[in-house]
């Protein structure tokens, strides 16, 4: 028997109550980031999606942990912590970190003979098996570190205007670029999953044939589309990406095959 879900918990916000939605979509943030920056999202989309935040220690409510500073100790945390959360078919998004800790979440819930993702929603990061070429950033010195955020172009001044708030940031989005900058790609068996990627058309750090990387990550299809912005075009390509987002998210769901998921449930 399966343990009832939990709207509010350690890991886990859905923004909707807990009905017969279609889908769960859980929402990983990049790094530095909290989930809470997807939740207005909710309003865009139809009551039969509901988002799940998915809050990582070290922000929010969970300030007072200390962040992963690993990837693989952060996926097998948050692959343990799902379990009991899913009644209904789910899919995974994420933005840079997010969309690689939502990558290899699906592989580490395969390895555990779990219920898998209906599909992977990718943005703003490059294939997991591309060469890295940028030096590792995460053990700058301070003013160096800083430099680096604003190249990025997604923190507000106000974080590096005060003091207080500076000495609470830095060391979380530390850690988070820690466990990208560790990150050691494993070969392995394609994702039997959709994938849909998306990337900024002004974004220099992952050009275009970085993102159809990701085609060789999944045996099924993968979408790979462009919008205006930099990085961070997610916040600032406004109704298009959100319009498209929402379209393939529906498709997702004409899409998906008729298994019903209490045949899965026993193996979480």
């Amino acid at each position: 028997m399966t343990s009832p879900i939990s709207r509010h918990s350690q890991w886990f916000e859905y923004c909707l109550p807990l009905h017969n939605q279609a889908l769960q979509l859980f929402c990983f943030p990049y790094a530095g980031g909290t989930a809470q920056v997807f939740k207005s999202w909710q309003r865009r989309f139809p009551a039969e999606i509901n988002l799940c935040l998915v809050h990582l220690p070290g922000r929010g409510t969970r300030m007072r942990e200390a962040p992963f500073r690993n990837m693989q100790l952060m996926v097998e945390a948050i692959a343990s912590a799902i379990i009991g959360q899913v009644r209904h078919p789910f899919a995974f998004y994420g933005h840079s970190m997010g969309a690689l800790l939502a990558f290899e979440l699906a592989r580490e819930l395969r390895k555990r003979q779990a219920p898998e993702p209906l599909q992977l929603f990718l943005s703003g990061r490059n294939a997991p098996q591309t060469a890295r070429i940028e030096p590792k950033s995460f053990n700058l010195p301070e003013e160096k570190f800083i430099d680096r955020l604003r190249e990025l172009n997604g923190t507000p001044q106000e974080l590096f205007d005060d003091p207080e708030l500076k000495s609470l940031f830095l060391p979380v989005i530390r850690a988070d670029f820690e466990v990208v900058d560790t990150y050691e790609y494993v070969p392995g068996q394609p994702l039997c999953c959709p994938f849909s990627v998306y990337g900024g058309i002004e974004d220099t750090r992952i050009p275009l044939e970085n993102l159809h990387g990701w085609e060789k990550e999944t045996s099924a299809t993968c979408t790979v589309r462009r919008f205006p912005g930099d990085h961070f075009f997610i916040h600032r390509a406004g109704a298009e990406f959100m319009t498209a987002f929402q379209d393939d998210l529906l498709d997702a769901l004409r899409n998906q095959p008729r298994k019903p998921m209490a045949s899965q449930g026993g193996k979480f």
